[in-house]
């Protein structure tokens, strides 16, 4: 699996009692915006698991986000080729943390009946981090409805501290600063930047 730049959690996540991660990761669990990376024919099954039918906005999930900056979701669906691979690279880096990717039909999963292409890229995960795979050539909708309830199982028992383990001079600054310097320090430090240690 690929790896992604170092992520740091806000403040709250960091510190926050159990109970207050469960109602977090409820908060997750049931408002998954989607962005659909469509590619061939499974976007097709994608865009029938969203239509009356099949309806999985009853599940919490809104499909067709704006774009990726808006999206907690990726369904990458079709034959992804090594000309596209950069372009799914750049709008899963594009998406606010946290965030899920699906694997939709064999095409995305492991190349499908074009693995040995000399152009197809064998299987999304060579990419970006896969959290569930939906396997079928394509698959039903009713199977992308069950992928839905298996990642939603997985948010709702995971610690995003787990997932995003923090830097490793964390504990020794949160013991010598204090807690409530500690947080302090966390908010008030720009994205991307942990704090500061004196030499």
């Amino acid at each position: 699996m690929p790896t992604v730049g170092p992520q740091r959690l806000g403040a709250l996540q960091q510190l926050a009692p159990e109970p207050l991660r469960l109602v977090l990761n409820w908060g997750r669990r049931y408002s998954l915006w989607v962005f659909n990376f469509g590619l061939a024919c499974c976007a097709i099954e994608f865009i029938a698991s969203s239509m009356s039918r099949h309806d999985f906005i009853r599940l919490g999930v809104i499909p067709f986000a704006p774009g990726p900056r808006q999206a907690d979701l990726m369904v990458v669906s079709g034959t992804v080729t090594d000309k596209m691979a950069p372009a799914i690279r750049r709008l899963y880096e594009q998406m606010p943390e946290p965030k899920y990717v699906i694997s939709f039909g064999s095409c995305s999963n492991s190349g499908g009946p074009y693995w040995d292409s000399y152009c197809v890229t064998k299987g999304v995960d060579q990419i970006v981090p896969v959290d569930v795979y939906v396997p079928g050539c394509p698959p039903r909708p009713e199977a992308l409805l069950q992928g839905i309830v298996k990642l939603q199982e997985k948010i709702a028992h995971e610690s995003l501290a787990e997932r995003y383990p923090a830097s490793p001079v964390a504990p020794v600054e949160r013991k010598r600063r204090g807690p409530a310097a500690y947080l302090r320090s966390l908010i008030e430090q720009p994205p991307g930047r942990g704090p500061e240690t004196k030499s």
